[in-house]
């Protein structure tokens, strides 16, 4: 049975459940995200070390940030920075849901990572919003003086996902252009 064969109805059905399916990833990194945090508050004091692996490669501490991405912005005023940090990008990922679902461009592959990116990004979102000491972050890797840091910024599951989804995201389209590129050219030859 070719597609074009397929009941209209059935298109959107279809098309529906690859979009909704992945949300399931979306679900877990945020749940994901919030169990561990509530771990790391609930079993290690604020600012303190509490595991060390590898020697001092990898440490587990309890820290908190009121800013976004390394700190940025934790100097502003309560409610500009309440603004700028929780409202804003709140807006921002519903508006990425919206595109989500109203987009049929993505594959399904990069539906997953967008809902890895939005998982994330919701489980920050929903710290800056319910935990006014700010976000909970405790994954501290050493990172050799690299960038003139001996340590990397402090971070949780949810910029891990943030990081990893988006970065395999831009190889996915940056891929995909690549090769309907290639196909353009192929066609115009015949």
């Amino acid at each position: 049975m070719t597609t074009d064969t397929v009941p209209v109805e059935f298109k959107k059905k279809e098309t529906l459940a690859h979009k909704l399916i992945p949300l399931i990833f979306l679900v877990g990194v945020f749940a994901f995200d919030q169990i561990t945090k509530f771990l790391v508050v609930k079993n290690i004091p604020l600012y303190t070390i509490k595991f060390s692996f590898f020697g001092d490669l990898l440490r587990i501490v309890h820290v908190r940030n009121l800013g976004a991405a390394f700190s940025m912005g934790s100097n502003l005023a309560a409610s500009f920075r309440a603004i700028l940090l929780s409202f804003l990008p709140l807006v921002v990922l519903i508006f990425a849901l919206v595109i989500y679902f109203r987009s049929n461009d993505f594959s399904y592959y990069q539906r997953w990572l967008i809902c890895g990116v939005l998982g994330g990004g919701f489980g920050n979102i929903f710290d800056r919003i319910f935990r006014p000491e700010g976000v909970v972050d405790f994954i501290d890797v050493k990172f050799f003086g690299l960038f003139g840091m001996e340590r990397f910024p402090t971070f949780n599951v949810a910029d891990s996902f943030v990081m990893v989804c988006a970065i395999l995201l831009v190889i996915s389209v940056i891929n995909q252009m690549v090769r309907e590129e290639k196909n353009k050219k192929a066609e115009e030859k015949k």
